[in-house]
């Protein structure tokens, strides 16, 4: 028996009809969770939930005024927990709650749980809490970008919650969680999926499982592609989202620190550095002590799927329990729609908060959502898969080349960079010679493959001027048209040995470089073929490069490589 549930029971014995009532008969007992095929229930009235905010000690001072940061949490709890019931609590903490214009009072509703989480768990005995991360909101401090100021703003909530922190309401009497058991589930999307990702690998008591959907596990991958800045992000990205989601209160104040974010991002090289490896949540892993529901779209191009895959990866190597979900949308959260994924969510924090013993850890770990609305479901992702290379092959003359199972003769191709290329012009017509991209196809697949995985690009190369990106797109084409852009890779060239520092090419000296492809479960159907395309630019995905020109890939020493399986 957890921790968690332990405590659960101190106010209460579960009755054989799976109630939770109190022990002593002469008191009004509130009615306890009531709990049915190994889910609880909703027989708590949500309209008539305590709700309340507090402010709790955070032990830092991250805008160095001498005082300690507070943070602001917002609480709602069922009724009963005013009458002894103890719950287990779902976290939500974010940089994106509001302004911090506004003064907030003690049980005013917040204004902002917005989210499905309270609706769904309060019901079911469960206390939903808001916590406005450092800096934004109601809470003290600047705003650190992924930094360990951030993960202190949640871990803080976290030790109140189980007694190792003080909270005070706005009076400044004391705020006590005695209805807590202790036990913290974390949830959120985009940032707010982020959060628990970075709490979870500090390995702090009390974070019994995170459900991160659409999230960061390190900002390099965010912001950067092996070296390469992504497009939309704007310059010095830490800076500007930092000032963004900054209450305006603290904007005078922060102002220097927010500076130093934006220099430390280092724009002008884009490699990686001392500020983004302390970002780097995967390097954490072995520290997780949480059980982790992973949660991700497969055309996510905000926070896209490396994200998940080498957090998988990483987590997977340390045996952490685990669930993976991925969708065919982007950067959202499928279970604002998705039902049967909410109580698959309900589920999983009933067995890791209460220990119901629902089985869910037997279910197959994987569901995958396929384009068209089919479901497939993996006992373990990725599975068995066969590292299958394909060597890029003639004709040449910019018409589509092919991919072979072994080298072929030693050619080469060669294109001419073009910033302003569209990746629609990129992948269209792949028999027709274009100047400005190189296509391999497979042949036709006369079986249904499954990339389930990372894939990589080996390339070798030469280029006419002192640096170039690469980049390679990988297709689904039905028919000669694609079907489907399936997953994106690039790297700057300078950045072929080291992504801490770069070396400019010496023109007509040939280099191989690898290019790390995003991570997908894509299935491609019979009669279908894998394609890939090489440009050096891509405008739409990436910043672009102005010193970019003619590149010539040897063929022979070059190869795509897919984990697929039958």
């Amino acid at each position: 028996m957890s921790r968690s549930f332990a405590a659960a029971l101190a106010a209460g014995v579960l009755t054989a009809g799976g109630v939770l009532v109190g022990t002593a008969p002469a008191v009004a007992a509130p009615p306890g969770l009531r709990v049915e095929n190994g889910a609880t229930q909703p027989v708590f009235a949500r309209d008539a939930a305590i709700q309340e905010t507090v402010y709790v000690n955070s032990g830092m001072d991250s805008d160095g005024d001498g005082a300690t940061d507070r943070i602001a949490v917002q609480v709602i709890r069922p009724e009963e927990t005013e009458a002894g019931l103890q719950v287990a609590t779902v976290m939500h903490a974010s940089p994106y709650f509001g302004d911090g214009t506004a003064p907030r009072g003690d049980l005013i509703v917040p204004a902002h749980f917005t989210a499905w989480y309270d609706d769904y768990f309060v019901p079911r005995g469960y206390a939903v809490v808001e916590v406005d991360m450092q800096g934004t909101a109601g809470s003290d401090g600047c705003a650190t970008i992924g930094g360990p100021e951030d993960v202190r703003s949640a871990s803080a909530a976290i030790d109140w919650l189980n007694g190792r922190a003080t909270a005070s309401y706005s009076d400044g009497t004391p705020a006590v969680a005695d209805w807590s058991t202790g036990a913290v589930g974390m949830i959120g999307v985009s940032y707010a999926g982020t959060l628990p990702i970075a709490v979870a690998e500090t390995g702090i008591e009390g974070l019994e499982t995170i459900v991160p959907i659409a999230s960061i596990s390190a900002w390099y991958d965010y912001a950067r592609a092996q070296g390469i800045a992504y497009g939309g992000f704007g310059s010095r990205y830490p800076e500007s989202l930092a000032r963004y989601v900054s209450s305006p209160a603290h904007d005078a104040e922060c102002d220097a620190r927010y500076t130093a974010l934006g220099n430390s991002a280092d724009d002008a090289t884009a490699d990686m550095n001392a500020f983004w490896q302390q970002r780097d949540y995967r390097d954490g892993a072995a520290s997780v002590d949480a059980s982790v529901f992973l949660v991700h779209g497969q055309q996510d191009n905000n926070t896209k799927t490396i994200h998940f895959g080498r957090y998988w990866d990483a987590i997977a190597a340390q045996g952490v329990p685990r669930k993976l979900w991925l969708h065919d949308g982007g950067h959202v959260d499928p279970f604002g729609s998705d039902l049967v994924g909410r109580d698959t969510v309900g589920r999983w924090m009933d067995h890791w908060l209460y220990d119901i013993a629902n089985g869910i850890m037997n279910e197959p770990q994987a569901t995958i959502k396929r384009p068209g609305g089919t479901t497939s479901t993996y006992p373990s992702w990725p599975g068995t898969v066969t590292s299958t290379n394909y060597h890029l092959g003639g004709p040449g003359g910019g018409a589509a080349g092919t991919l072979l199972t072994a080298p072929g003769p030693a050619v080469s191709q060669s294109f001419t960079d073009s910033r302003g290329q569209l990746e629609y012009a990129m992948t269209s017509q792949p028999e027709t010679a274009k100047p400005n991209r190189l296509v391999f196809l497979a042949p036709a697949l006369t079986t249904a493959r499954r990339l389930a995985g990372a894939g990589t690009v080996e390339v070798r190369f030469s280029a006419t001027s002192t640096s170039t990106p690469l980049t390679a797109v990988l297709v689904h084409y039905t028919d000669g048209v694609p079907t489907r852009v399936v997953s994106r890779g690039a790297i700057d060239t300078k950045n072929r040995s080291s992504l801490t520092s770069g070396t400019p090419l010496t023109p007509g000296t040939a280099y191989t470089v690898t290019i790390r492809l995003e991570p997908k479960d894509y299935v491609f159907p019979v009669g279908s073929r894998i394609g890939l395309v090489l440009v050096a630019n891509h405008g739409e995905y990436l910043t672009t490069d102005s010193l970019a020109a003619g590149v010539t890939v040897q063929l022979s020493p070059s190869r795509l490589t897919l984990p697929l399986t039958n």
